[in-house]
């Protein structure tokens, strides 16, 4: 019986044993790595099908790229804040923000019985000074032949000088708000006034609705020229030496990477800011309407340009976090060689300590093809 028990214990164990070793081997550990082939050797039905091409590595000037990013901002002499100098009701106006205006264009007119008055008295004092100077001439003659005393003479020049400074003065209170004085009479006295745009730019804000009273003191509107709007970009303290003015680069939005905007460094900041940055300002070598200010952009700053060997971005495959490139050993034999690389430039991938690829045919496009050969040759392994 004990017997029994005993063979029927060790017949159980048995068969948990082997269900464990059928279970693990049917379990593959998943972090394991592939192991291929560094060869591989195509008929040529193969060689025909895969489109590769092959080519030689080349030495071409490759810079090393700073990737920063900033802001579009407007300069502050591009950035026109308009007000009433004398103050006034506003009658009309039609913009509105994000409308494009022309320099000249009447932005506004602005009412007031002030304007009434200032124009009544530059009149009136025209008119006086007319007189008072035919009354100096008069008094000078009689001065000159002793009919007047010298004291009635002064008394009429000094009147007639103190009219000019007073006729000056309303002149250019009038110019102030857009009045030219000399096509001023009797016959087009207005009690509305005109603002102009003084840029050709766009409406960034608008401050003010119709029937509202302005002081002199108030914006009314907002305008920004857009054609020097400048780029502002945060270099971190480690960089700064990589950087000078007069340097290239090219800007991106983040919606749209394929456009490049050439820019030139003009401006270097002294000071560092809280996160131990500075502030580049560039300007864009050309005005585009896409460009608002405010928008984010990025930029390359290209610097310490080398003759390197490169090859085509399509020449390299990425493998297990390695890269590799493949060298034809025959007209279909090839070999997977891993590779270090460095910057990439217009499509082309410096290489480097990699002259053992020199002058040698290699594979430029349509590798990934030949890595997935191999990769599904070992699969099936």
């Amino acid at each position: 019986m004990k017997t029994k028990l005993f063979y029927s214990i060790l017949f159980t164990f048995f068969l948990f044993s082997c269900g464990n070793k059928e279970e693990s081997s049917q379990s593959p550990d998943p972090n394991q790595k592939t192991n291929i082939n560094q060869f591989i050797h195509l008929t040529n039905e193969q060689l025909k099908n895969s489109g590769i091409v092959l080519g030689k590595a080349d030495q071409r000037n490759i810079s090393s790229v700073l990737k920063v990013n900033g802001k579009i901002e407007v300069p502050p002499q591009n950035l026109i804040s308009i007000s009433v100098p004398m103050g006034g009701y506003l009658k009309e106006t039609k913009l509105i923000p994000g409308m494009l205006v022309k320099k000249g264009e009447v932005i506004a007119t602005i009412e007031d019985q002030q304007y009434i008055q200032l124009q009544q008295e530059f009149l009136t004092t025209k008119n006086k000074l007319f007189f008072l100077e035919k009354e100096f001439e008069r008094q000078k003659e009689l001065n000159q032949s002793k009919s007047s005393s010298d004291k009635i003479f002064q008394e009429a020049e000094n009147n007639f000088k103190e009219q000019k400074i007073i006729l000056k003065s309303l002149s250019e209170k009038l110019r102030l708000i857009g009045i030219i004085p000399e096509k001023l009479d009797e016959n087009n006295l207005s009690r509305t006034i005109n603002l102009f745009a003084p840029i050709n730019g766009f409406v960034s804000s608008v401050n003010v609705n119709i029937g509202k009273y302005v002081n002199p003191s108030d914006v009314l509107f907002e305008l920004i020229n857009p054609e020097d709007i400048h780029l502002i970009l945060t270099v971190f303290e480690k960089d700064i030496q990589l950087i000078t003015i007069g340097q290239k680069l090219l800007a991106y939005t983040n919606y749209d990477v394929s456009k490049k905007f050439p820019c030139e460094i003009l401006l270097i900041s002294q000071n560092l800011n809280s996160d131990r940055s500075v502030d580049v300002h560039c300007h864009f070598d050309s005005f585009d309407k896409r460009l608002i200010p405010g928008m984010y952009m990025n930029a390359e700053i290209e610097y310490n340009t080398n003759d390197a060997l490169v090859l085509p971005e399509d020449a390299i495959v990425n493998f297990e976090s390695k890269n590799y490139v493949f060298i034809s050993t025959s007209s279909s034999d090839f070999e997977m060689k891993e590779v270090t690389i460095g910057e990439s430039e217009a499509g082309f991938t410096q290489l480097l300590n990699a002259d053992f690829i020199k002058n040698k045919n290699v594979v430029v496009k349509n590798a990934y093809n030949l890595l997935m050969t191999l990769k599904n040759r070992a699969e099936e392994e």
